[in-house]
C-alpha cells in the first residue's frame, strides 16, 4: 500500500518540524484554559485515529466512499503533500509566535507575511487540506468522519484565536480581517 506511505510521509516530516520549532517559542503571557482546550482536543486526535488508523475502519466506517481509482489516489497524496507544505510555510511566517495552543507570546506581533497576507489561519487550512488528501487517498467512510472532525476542531480553535487577536490588536487585527480569508484564503 504505498499510497499510505506518500501521505503518512509528509506528516512525519511535519511533526519533527514541529518539534524542532516549538524549541524556539517566545514564552506565553495569555493562553486558553486547559477546560477550553480539551474538547477541541479530543476531536482532533479523534479526527487523525479515525483516518490514519485502519482499526477504525469498523462496520461501514471500513467501506469505500467510491471506487478507489490511481487518478484519486494522485490527488488525495499530491494534496496532502500541498497541504503540510503550507502549514510549514506558515509556521516558519509565524515564528517565536507559534503555539500548538491558542496563546499570545511576549511582545506579540501580529503577522501579515507569506500565507498570512491571504488568509489568518493557513496551518489549519494546511493541515485540513493534508486531512482530506489523506481521505482521498484512503478513500474508506472512516476518513470522512475523520476529516469532519478535524476541519470542526480547527474551525472552533481558529475562533478563539480570533477573540484573542481582537482583543490583543484591535483595530490593527480588524483591517487584517477585511483583507484576509479566515480558513481559506482570499486573494482579491
Amino acid at each position: 500500500m504505498i499510497w499510505r506511505y506518500l501521505i503518512e510521509g509528509p506528516w512525519v516530516v511535519f511533526v519533527a518540524c514541529w518539534a524542532v520549532g516549538a524549541l524556539k517559542t517566545r514564552r506565553t503571557v495569555n493562553q486558553e484554559s486547559s477546560a477550553s482546550r480539551y474538547p477541541i482536543l479530543f476531536l482532533e486526535i479523534l479526527g487523525f485515529v479515525l483516518l490514519f488508523s485502519d482499526a477504525a475502519g469498523i462496520g461501514v466506517l471500513g467501506h469505500r466512499v467510491v471506487p478507489q481509482t490511481y487518478g484519486l489516489a494522485v490527488v488525495g497524496v499530491a494534496l496532502t503533500w500541498i497541504g503540510i507544505a503550507i502549514a510549514l510555510w506558515a509556521r516558519w511566517h509565524l515564528g517565536q509566535y507559534w503555539s500548538a495552543r491558542a496563546t499570545l507570546k511576549e511582545d506579540h506581533k501580529l503577522i501579515r507575511s507569506g500565507p498570512y497576507a491571504y488568509f489568518r489561519h493557513p496551518i489549519y487550512s494546511g493541515l485540513d487540506l493534508a486531512a482530506v488528501g489523506g481521505a482521498l487517498a484512503i478513500d474508506e467512510w472512516r476518513c470522512v468522519l475523520g476529516v469532519g472532525l478535524i476541519i470542526l476542531g480547527y474551525w472552533i480553535k481558529a475562533n478563539k484565536e480570533e477573540s484573542m487577536l481582537t482583543a490583543q490588536f484591535g483595530e490593527a487585527f480588524q483591517e487584517h480581517r477585511r483583507h484576509t480569508g479566515f480558513l481559506l484564503p482570499r486573494f482579491w
